[in-house]
Order: structure tokens, then C-alpha cells, then sequence
């Protein structure tokens, strides 16, 4: 009875320090991971430039050049010149070659196609040559369409336009 006693004894020794073995071995369930916020695999436009215009046209009443700012610009900048000229290129550039330069947003686009009263973002009236350097606002996560709009602001002249214009992000 007592080696009955002791086999029992031992085998309930073995089966608990085999229970403790396999809880003390036992791994916690790793706590799901959380997916980081999608902004944390953006790829950022910083550093880079888009041309925008380069090029020689012809305005009678308006010349309208979209263009685009990539989701994540956090600080993109408007630059470039216009001169304007009554004809042909290096024709007269006297006030009689003027024109209004606008920058919109869609909005004001939209406003402005159906001839409605509107601000622009950005606005020079009755210039035949001008440097612009505007800050546009942030694109966040979507991208955002801009527009240059050149406008004949005086006379029935056709005036011919040299611009160049870029962004930089």
C-alpha cells in the first residue's frame, strides 16, 4: 500500500510539474497588430517640380492652362512670368498688350465659366508683364486642380503670350 501511496504520489509530482512546465512555456497570444494610418505610407512630392507652362499662345478674350497638385504637397509654390505683346511676339507690350492673370481653384472655375462673380486665389488685373511667386495651400490627401486663367482685359487686339510656369512641392 505505501509503494501504492508513493506511485501515486510521484506520478501526481510528474503530472503537475508537467503542467507548470507547459504553462510557464505557454506563449501569449501576440496582441493583433494595428495597421499603421495610411498617411504613414505616403509618398511625398517634397523636393520635386512640375512644369506647368513654357510655350508662346495666342489670347483674344481668355487662355485657360489647368493643372494639377499631387495628394501630400504640404507647401507647393507657384512661379513664373508672362509677358504679353499687341500681335505678334515682340510686338507692342504697352498697355495696350495688357491682361488680367488669375489663379483658381475649381470653384471659382466653375464660376468663372459661367460668367459668375467670383474671387480668385491669386489676381494681377491690366499687367503686360509680370513675375508671379504665390504659395498655393496644401493638397492633404487628395489631389487638387488649379487653373491659370490669362484674360484680354483691354481692346479688341489679339495679344500673344510668353509664359513660363512651375511648381515647386
Amino acid at each position: 500500500m505505501r509503494r501504492q501511496l508513493l506511485c501515486s504520489v510521484a506520478a501526481a509530482v510528474c503530472f503537475l510539474t508537467t503542467l507548470l512546465g507547459m504553462i510557464a512555456c505557454e506563449q501569449k497570444a501576440a496582441a493583433p497588430v494595428k495597421a499603421p494610418p495610411h498617411y504613414d505610407h505616403v509618398t511625398s512630392p517634397v523636393g520635386t517640380d512640375q512644369n506647368i507652362l513654357q510655350r508662346t499662345f495666342s489670347v483674344k478674350t481668355s487662355y485657360v492652362v489647368p493643372f494639377e497638385i499631387p495628394p501630400h504637397a504640404v507647401s507647393p509654390h507657384l512661379h513664373g512670368l508672362f509677358t504679353s505683346f499687341v500681335g505678334d511676339v515682340h510686338g507692342d507690350s504697352g498697355s495696350a498688350a495688357n491682361l488680367d492673370f488669375l489663379v483658381l481653384n475649381e470653384d471659382q472655375y466653375g464660376d468663372f465659366q459661367h460668367g459668375r462673380p467670383s474671387e480668385a486665389l491669386f489676381s494681377v488685373e491690366g499687367s503686360h508683364n509680370q513675375a508671379v511667386n504665390f504659395d498655393l495651400p496644401a493638397s492633404m490627401d487628395q489631389p487638387v486642380k488649379y487653373y491659370l486663367v490669362f484674360r484680354s482685359s483691354s481692346g479688341e487686339n489679339k495679344k500673344t503670350v510668353e509664359a513660363t510656369f512651375k511648381v515647386d512641392f
